[in-house]
């Protein structure tokens, strides 16, 4: 019974990105693993850019100093 987490920054990401996104990720585990689709879970959880750092840094603070904006 395979289970995949998706994380992806909130902003933007369509239902249909979301459905591509797990219809993918199913049939990648059936090609590679021979799983069964009808046990196959696919989670997308999506995190608001103040909750996902990189570098020591929120995602929103990158994006506001590379777009000439101070967000901290």
């Amino acid at each position: 019974m395979p289970y995949v987490l998706i994380q992806v920054t909130r902003e933007g990401v369509t239902r249909a990105q979301k459905q591509a996104l797990i219809e993918g990720a199913t049939a990648l585990l059936v090609d590679v693993l021979g799983k069964d689709p009808s046990t196959t879970f696919v989670v997308i959880d999506e995190v608001d850019t103040d909750n996902w750092g990189v570098a020591g840094r929120s995602v929103t603070a990158l994006r506001a100093a590379a777009a000439g904006g101070s967000h901290d």
